[in-house]
Parts: structure tokens; sequence; C-alpha cells
């Protein structure tokens, strides 16, 4: 078997063994992105091979690092990897470098990663299609004429095709749940503070893991997770926990509410809510009973309050662009920044008691739930060449995002969501669910899916 074939867990002790090298590992992996990138355009600023091979080396010849040891890795461009351009998919930024490692880069560094470049996004990562006019659109690994979504579509995208063993992501409206449906992979929103951020405000981004194995993902977790004193609304918790193998429990009793569209609420694409049910004869294997259900809450005002973080959000971190020309900001940007400009003390408030009042009818909606279970978009992968589906189920759409508003609730909430495979439509292309759980659940989430058989591709 081809080292890029083994799954991450395998790969990694294999290498603690020494019973392969770095470097021929290194070697595999950059092989595989000769062969595919060129199409895929998943991996960008992508590093000499000779420094890589030295690096690699350097690896062989150290004592072992962590679980990472020798693992090439690319981090996703609105992360900060010292020495690597980081230019968010923006030309404003495109000739910038980064002076500095993201802590959670700093980590999987430190556990002995190799980063080989960057993996590509969209432009300031707005919207779940990964394109951009410094490095162009990255393309689905299982129909090249489609995108992989986004944010992580570039993680995705090198994940699903064998170009990377483990990847990073972020997520603040589905950006590691959406393209991991798109891609059959899998993409793990932990809990706010789980993976930390240097940040007191609680906004609703997060990085984590992507794999193409739940056991994967957590292990990656296990690195990129964990208290430090420079994130104050960390959750101080070892993040050991999450070293594969994860212990079976019993799941036999566990109610598990399938939220679907929501009684009408979403617009769904034909084929979506069929092909995500059939996941629930894998929790019914294991006792689980999954029931229709939905929490007791106008979703429409959740939608509000994810609108006005969103904006608050992008106004804090980007205002200063707005006063650029406007031929030089993607027309998405704009709209989220006039959106956030506008806004005063006035909205945040009601925004931040509306984010309370729904993690309160949420807790109310688990004390009758263990887990829920939603889809993790509202359409099939579309067209490379479309900015955003402007129609789904027939229904227009009346933002650039509002057709991935799946996702948001559990962002709004800041609770533990894992986005894995559901299957494939007629078409051939995949879909994904998401599996959500109670705040701080983690390990409960990925134990859960750990014991589900993977959906085949």
């Amino acid at each position: 078997m081809s080292l890029v074939e083994l799954d991450a867990v395998e790969l990694a002790e294999k290498i603690r063994l020494r019973e392969v090298s770095c470097t021929e590992v290194m070697a595999a992996y950059l092989d595989r992105i000769e062969e595919h990138n060129p199409r895929l355009n998943a991996i960008v600023a992508l590093r000499d091979r000779g420094e890589l091979m030295r690096e690699a080396a350097e690896r062989d010849s150290e004592p072992y690092r962590g679980w990472l040891h020798g693992f090439p890795l690319a981090v996703k461009d609105l992360s900060a990897a010292a020495g690597l351009p980081w230019t968010f998919g923006s030309p404003v930024f495109a000739d910038q470098i980064a002076e500095h490692d993201d802590l959670f880069v700093r980590r999987m560094k430190d556990a002995g990663g190799i980063v080989i470049g960057k993996t590509n996004v969209p432009e300031f990562g707005l919207g779940s299609q990964t394109y951009n006019p410094v490095y162009g659109p990255t393309r689905n690994p299982f129909d090249h004429s489609r995108t992989p979504g986004g944010s992580s579509g570039g993680a995705a995208a090198a994940v699903a095709s064998r170009m990377l063993p483990v990847a990073d992501g972020s997520d603040y409206l589905g950006s590691l749940r959406n393209p991991a449906a798109f891609t059959n992979t899998y993409g793990f929103r932990p809990s706010l503070g789980r993976v930390p951020s240097t940040s007191f405000v609680a906004q609703l981004d997060t990085a984590g893991p992507m794999g193409r194995t739940v056991a994967d993902v957590a292990a990656l977790l296990s690195v990129q997770a964990g208290p430090d004193p420079r994130a104050p609304l960390g959750i101080a918790e070892d993040p050991s926990m999450f070293m594969p193998p994860l212990t079976p429990r019993d799941f036999r009793g566990t109610r598990i509410a399938w939220v679907g569209d929501f009684d009408g609420y979403l617009p769904m694409d034909p084929g979506v809510l069929d092909v995500c049910r059939g996941v629930f004869a894998g929790f019914t294997e294991l006792g689980c009973e999954v029931v229709d259900a939905v929490p007791d809450y106008p979703m429409d005002r959740v939608w509000r309050a994810v609108l006005t973080w969103r904006g608050f959000n992008v106004a804090a971190n980007l205002g200063s662009l707005y006063r650029m020309p406007r031929d030089q900001l993607k027309p998405e940007l704009v709209w989220e920044l006039e959106q956030g400009l506008a806004l005063s003390a006035a909205d945040l408030g009601p925004a931040s008691l509306e984010r309370t009042r729904w993690l309160d009818a949420l807790l109310r909606f688990f004390e009758d739930f263990d887990f829920i279970l939603a889809p993790s978009a509202q359409v099939f992968p579309f067209d490379v060449d479309t900015p955003w589906p402007s129609t789904v189920g027939g229904r227009e759409m009346d933002t650039y995002h509002r057709w991935m508003e799946t996702v948001a609730p559990w962002s709004l909430a800041g609770v533990p969501v894992l986005g894995m495979p559901a299957g494939f439509n007629s078409d051939g292309l995949p879909m994904g669910v998401q599996l959500i759980g109670k705040p701080r659940a983690d390990l409960d989430v990925l134990t859960l899916a750990d014991m589900l058989l993977p959906a085949e591709a």
C-alpha cells in the first residue's frame, strides 16, 4: 500500500516505530501533490521540494517530537505560518508574509509537523466556495467541474485526494462542515475554546481538524487543543483525551434528534435529505433511537442574530478596507462591511441576548435528546464557476450565505459538531451530516461517530 493511502493514525505509528522514514513520507506526498494539485489547486504557496526533503531528513535524525512527526502539513491561508504567504486570498495582502505562527500552528509544528505550504480559501474566507483572485479556484476531487465548498475548501480537497494526511481548518459558518460534506471527509468544529484563540470576545469562529477518519480528526485535535494563558476563554482540559484509540461505549438507549429541514423552514435541493437519512441505520445498529424533532425556538431569530455577530466580526477585523476602491474588494465583503459598520451597541446587545436565549432553548432540547443530527449542506456540490447558489429548492436566497443556514444554529451556540460523510446521490456527488453534541461534549461526539461504519464511496 502506498504511504499516502494509509490513515494518518497508522502512518504516524509507522513513523514513530521508524518502520518508514520521514523522507519517504515527504517524497510520497510531494509526488502525489505533483500529480493531482495542478488540476485541483488545493495547495498553494508550495515550498521548494529540496528544502522540504532536507527538513524531513532532519526529522529522521531527531528524537520523536509527537503525533505529527514528519507529517507534511499545509496551513489554511486564513491563518499565519511564519515565513509563508498569508494572503487571505485577497490581492490586498497578496505580498504579505507571516512573521509569526498562530497558536494552533505552533502546536502542530512542535508536534513534528512540517509546513509545506498553504491551503486555498475563498477571499477573506467569505462564502462556502473556494476561489479568489490570488490563486484561483479549487476544484472538487469527485468532480473537477464543481466546488469543494469552503472556506476550508483547499484543506478538504487536499485531504480527500490524499495530498495531505490531515489538515487544519476553521469554521465560522460551516467552513469545516460544508467542505467535509462536499468531499466525503470529516471536519470537526470543536466547542468554542477547545482550540484556544487569543481573544477576549466569544466570537463564532474556531479552528479545528479535518481528516479521512474520525480517529485522524481526533488525533489532530489532541495536538491543536488545550489551555493556554494567552487564551482567556479557552477550555482548561487535557487534550490527550482525544488521542486514539477512542474508548468504545455502550450507546444503547441514546436518543438522537433529526432536525432535517426544521419542518420546512430550510429549503433543500432534491435528494439532500434522502442521502442524509441514510446514516440513520448506522446509529440504530448501535442501539440509538433517531427521532424527528426540532427545538422549540424561532429559527429566523437565530439567523438574524448570526448576521449581526458576523457583521460585527467582519467590521471589527476588516473595517479599514471599506475605504479601498471597490474593484479591489469582493462584493460579499463590501456587503458584510456595510452591514457591520452600520451596527451600534443597540444592535449588539439584543444579538448577544438572542444568543443566550437560543442556547437556553437548546439546553432544554438536550434534556430530551443526547445528540442532534442535521444536514451539513442544503445543496450538493455546485459548479465551480458559480459564486453561490442564488436559488435552493425553488426558493430565492436573500444573502450570499443563506443557502448554508443549516450550520448556523450550532455555530451560534458554540457546541461541538462533527461534519461526517452521509453518502452520495445518483450523480456520484457527496453529501454529509452534522452530529451535534451538548456543550463541551466533544469526546462524546467523536466516540459515537468513531463507532459507526463509514459511508461507502
